[in-house]
């Protein structure tokens, strides 16, 4: 008497399911709680059991075909043919055609049918909690070493089981999906760390309580870095020190209470500070005798505001200003263009000589 279980995981591009895999387990469970030992066909891209294809349908006295779908197709037939001698049992499949017309089965326990419906048996499975990690990069700009970064987040979460949820904070282009500064924050908020190397991933994390692991992309660290060692976080690296054993000591700490607690008061000690900056905005636009000062004393330097004729299309002037340098440029192309004809002439006359 020997038992082979199999499911949609049975075939190849069967289209199994998280819930054919779960409900695969409680089968299997229910099976040696009763005192069997049972086969389980795989077909890839899953690893382990049998293969359903290979194996002789002869060493089986039963066939318990578990969760999804069962319709008269090609596999169904094909699966029938080879172990109809067995023992059929079907367990939380939905039969779509009437049982009155086609029942295959000598012991079905339907999910759905013409006869009737009962709760899905992944109900009562059991799986282990695994980590929810986020993951929030930046786009490539000058001067970063993002190439690095990614290489090294991709290594750490390709390093052990976890559901990893990638979060871009950008709103004119979201890659993921995201249309809201409220929808961007709602999902950092719910993972349970969350790996970055943009700084408001860093800043929004931490304010909902979410320990990071910031990683400054430019090399011997800029902002991202210095905003860390502002609000006392201290799980920060730097790009161009990048290390996988301590990424995955960053990770695994990021998954205590212990960082948690210290992601909450990192930001709490953040918005004391903010609290700050907002009342002394306040006080001094209420008061603006200093702000005036600064300002006209800015106005009487030439100084500060001479980079910004590189960027005249976005200075602030009127039309009489924007005239007057179109006059200034008008007569200033004219005078480069007569020197040029002087010199194109003069230096074709040496060269004739």
């Amino acid at each position: 008497m020997k038992m082979l279980v199999a499911g949609w995981f049975s075939f190849e591009n069967g289209h199994a399911t998280a819930g054919d895999m779960l409900a695969r387990d409680v089968a299997c469970e229910w099976m040696k709680a009763a005192g069997w030992s049972p086969d389980v066909s795989m077909a890839a891209p899953f690893e382990g059991g049998v293969d359903l294809d290979r194996v002789d349908p002869a060493d089986y006295s039963h066939l318990l075909f578990v969760c999804g779908p069962f319709e008269q197709g090609e596999l169904e037939a094909r699966l029938l043919g080879r172990f109809g001698h067995c023992r059929l049992i079907g367990l939380n499949l939905s039969m779509s055609v009437p049982l009155d017309q086609w029942s295959p089965f000598d012991l079905l326990l339907e999910r759905d049918s013409s006869r009737a419906a009962h709760p899905d048996i992944v109900f009562t499975s059991r799986t282990r909690k695994i980590p929810v990690i986020g993951v929030c990069r930046v786009e490539p700009f000058p001067g970063a070493a993002d190439h690095l970064a990614n290489a090294a987040i991709d290594r750490l979460v390709a390093s052990g089981e976890m559901a990893v949820v990638e979060i871009d904070t950008r709103l004119d282009a979201n890659t993921t999906g995201l249309r809201t500064a409220a929808e961007v924050e709602a999902l950092i908020a719910r993972v349970d760390v969350l790996i970055t190397t943009r700084l408001h991933g860093l800043v929004l994390a931490l304010k909902n309580g979410v320990p990071a692991i910031a990683i400054d992309p430019i090399a011997g660290g800029a902002k991202i870095r210095k905003q860390a060692q502002t609000i006392g976080w201290p799980i920060v690296f730097n790009t161009d020190c990048l290390s996988d054993v301590q990424l995955h000591r960053a990770l695994t700490y990021c998954l205590t209470d212990d960082a948690r607690r210290r992601a909450v008061q990192s930001a709490a000690r953040a918005r004391l500070w903010v609290d700050e900056a907002g009342d002394a905005l306040i006080a001094a636009l209420a008061d603006p005798e200093k702000l005036e000062r600064t300002y006209r004393a800015r106005q009487a330097s030439s100084s500060n505001g001479a980079w910004m004729d590189r960027y005249a299309v976005d200075r602030p002037v009127d039309n009489r200003g924007v005239a007057r340098r179109r006059l200034r440029g008008s007569i200033a192309r004219r005078i480069f263009q007569l020197v040029s004809a002087v010199t194109g002439r003069t230096t074709r006359r040496r060269g004739e000589r």
